[in-house]
């Protein structure tokens, strides 16, 4: 059975306005720390939060054309490398921003975010495909679901970066790792396998939850659960489950973190899957 849609309406605002609340507290240098997300300060993954957000009301709500790409997309690595330089140049414009704009202007953006989902329908097609996932048509719930990742991963980052800790509220982690592991049939989409064959997933933790991916010929699927005899075991806690599917663990952190058990290879695909796009 496939998995159930997540619905992630509801945790829009509650999470942007925990994020705006904590920017609020910080010092100035603070803004200027590093984080997980390569060479991005804290004040970076602000203003990418702002962008986002704006770039999607303006797509969504306002039905102004996304700009055209310099040359065609014909792959996932063109799409990458389109979106990392819409990325790059916005994060150059806003170098010359002040935190309080930022924080102000971020705000006000993520308020009529949440709004726009808010009153969105889950069924019908999405606005953009979940690229990651391997899909070229997707349903709004996951576009939904997947903008949420988005803005509860930035946020987690700026909070490892300033100390913050986690986020209080465990089912918004939660819904993100639901959503992250969908990823994996597509992860899985080149691996060899017997009908029949199960990958076991368990992420431990307040946030975490149960997955088998299994082969039936000829394709890789997912539901939620425990498999009766499955061929390999993957074990992570929550929190080092959101690091890898949001490329934000190291190789040799991630063998130290994730526990892999039975068939070794056939684990190997889930610890190379990311449910962004690179």
């Amino acid at each position: 059975m496939a998995l159930p849609p997540v619905d992630t309406r509801l945790f829009f605002r509650p999470l942007s306005r925990d994020i705006v609340a904590l920017l609020r507290t910080l010092p100035s240098d603070a803004w200027d720390r590093p984080t997980m997300a390569g060479a991005w300060r804290v004040r970076h993954v602000v203003a990418h939060l702002l962008d986002t957000a704006l770039r999607r009301l303006s797509v969504d709500r306002d039905g102004e054309a996304l700009r055209a790409p310099g040359r065609p997309i014909a792959n996932e690595r063109d799409l990458a490398a389109f979106i990392n330089e819409l990325n790059a140049s916005w994060i150059r414009a806003t170098e010359r921003l002040s935190s309080r704009v930022l924080t102000d202007s971020y705000e006000r953006a993520s308020s009529e975010l949440a709004e726009l989902f808010e009153r969105r329908a889950l069924d019908g097609p999405a606005l953009f495909a979940v690229s990651w996932a391997g899909e070229s048509e997707s349903a709004a719930w996951f576009d939904i679901g997947r903008e949420f990742t988005e803005v509860w991963h930035h946020g987690a980052q700026i909070r490892d970066a300033v100390g913050g800790g986690p986020f209080r509220e465990s089912r918004w982690l939660h819904a993100v790792l639901d959503i992250a592991v969908r990823v994996l049939p597509h992860a899985y989409r080149h691996t060899a396998a017997r009908s029949g064959d199960a990958v076991q997933l368990d992420i431990t933790g307040p946030s975490g939850g149960h997955w088998v991916l299994e082969f039936e010929a000829p394709d890789w699927t997912l539901r939620s659960g425990d498999a009766r005899e499955p061929k390999t075991t993957v074990t992570m806690t929550d929190e080092t489950a959101w690091r890898l599917f949001f490329n934000a663990l190291p190789p040799k952190a991630a063998e130290s973190l994730v526990r892999v058990s039975g068939d070794i290879a056939l684990g190997r695909p889930l610890l190379s899957a990311r449910s962004v796009v690179l």
